[in-house]
């Protein structure tokens, strides 16, 4: 019986997404290149038995525009005959590219891909690809005549419902940047990073905030119409416990077991399930909750079985909203810092992140490993990874 395994994970570190980042400077297919030439340098494969590369990218407008993937495959230095596409399932795309990498290797489809994915929210900015109601066709606003709302909209209604306070939302922020800092210190990250002369570590992560300093921010999306419209929300979402707008990129060497064992190459864990799941477009960010629900269905695992979670800080009201529906324990969530922190380059997140859970799987002498996002549109993504 086939099965699908990640032998080699690579990721840059992540610059803040604003034109004096340390990455700013860096074309996104050139961004994109720097994984997909580590993830082959780094397993030693011949890059010719590449079957298919999938790459994940949310702005594909202008300097990502193009079939993005294919281009960086190119300037990456594959050969001709690899090929490549690019996808978008939004804040999921990169993991979602690694469910199909994986998803076409178990059906024999593939023997080898590389799944990843970039973004450069620096130079393309989130949203630059939408024209003035662009998406909203007439269809669609039949079915929601009052109207669907921004992603920070529906954190704040996530964090009304859930009676999330500022304080708890500030206090999860902080306590992601104290985790980042130690894995940073620690040297957990350094051995994930593809080298660039650029960057040497996350640019966003900012140890030793205070409660006092973070409760002294703004509400990031208050406006008086959106106020008028849900009376319910209490303005507890500031950029302190929102992710960063970031640039960074992400590559993840998928094959057999059997295929591994030709090469040479040792398997570092089995992709054991998947799941993707829709739920309510308004709050948008709740499907993690349910998605959570229907890879354990499927794995055949408990939530106790999970030695670690990856649930991507889009915004900490997502996590926490997530956490007490599920009953995790958040001592096993994000431990080494999540996207309030480390960044939320979006195409890329999901394979970052990935790299990031194999990590954390390792220190942790965790056998299984749960990871889940948020996607705008009201998707998530979620799979289970088993340490080999």
């Amino acid at each position: 019986m086939r099965d699908a395994v990640i032998v080699e994970a690579v990721r840059t570190p992540v610059g803040k997404g604003k034109p004096n980042g340390a990455l700013h400077d860096i074309h996104p297919v050139d961004l994109f290149a720097h994984s997909l030439r580590a993830v082959v340098e780094r397993s030693g494969i011949d890059p010719a038995l590449i079957d298919d590369v999938i790459g994940g990218c949310v702005t594909q407008v202008d300097e990502q525009a193009y079939n993005i993937t294919r281009s960086a495959l190119l300037a990456a230095g594959y050969p001709e005959s690899v090929p490549g596409t690019t996808i978008d399932r939004q804040c999921g795309s990169s993991q979602q590219a690694v469910h199909f990498a994986a998803q076409g290797v178990l059906s024999g489809a593939y023997d080898i891909v590389v799944a990843g994915g970039v973004e450069s929210m620096g130079r393309e900015p989130m949203g630059s690809n939408i024209r003035d109601g662009s998406p909203w066709s007439p269809a669609l606003a039949q079915r929601y005549p009052d109207g669907l709302v921004p992603q920070g909209i529906s954190a704040e209604l996530i964090a009304s419902r859930w009676n999330l306070s500022r304080t708890q939302l500030d206090e999860f922020a902080l306590r992601s940047h104290e985790k980042a800092a130690a894995a940073t210190q620690g040297g957990q990250f350094a051995k994930q990073f593809v080298t660039l002369p650029e960057l040497a570590a996350d640019e966003g992560i900012r140890p030793g905030g205070t409660l006092d300093r973070l409760g002294s921010l703004k509400p990031a999306y208050y406006n008086d119409a959106w106020a008028q419209r849900f009376p319910e929300i209490g303005w507890n979402i500031t950029a302190a416990n929102a992710s960063q707008i970031s640039d960074g990129s992400a590559a993840v060497l998928i094959t057999t077991s059997e295929k591994a064992k030709e090469l040479g190459l040792t398997p570092i864990a089995r992709l054991h399930s998947f799941a993707v799941v829709g739920d309510d477009p308004l709050l948008m960010l709740t499907a993690i909750i349910p998605a959570t629900a229907k890879v354990l269905a499927r794995s055949g695992l408990s939530l106790d079985d999970i030695g670690v979670f990856e649930v991507n800080e889009a915004f900490a009201s997502v996590v926490l909203a997530w956490a007490h529906e599920t009953g995790a324990d958040l001592d096993r969530v994000n431990v080494h810092g999540g996207a309030l922190a480390i960044g939320h380059p979006l195409g890329a997140s999901g394979a970052r992140i990935l790299t990031t859970m194999l990590g954390a799987m390792a220190d942790r002498g965790a056998r299984y490993g749960l990871q889940t996002m948020c996607e705008a549109g009201g998707l998530s993504n979620a799979m289970v990874l088993e340490r080999l």
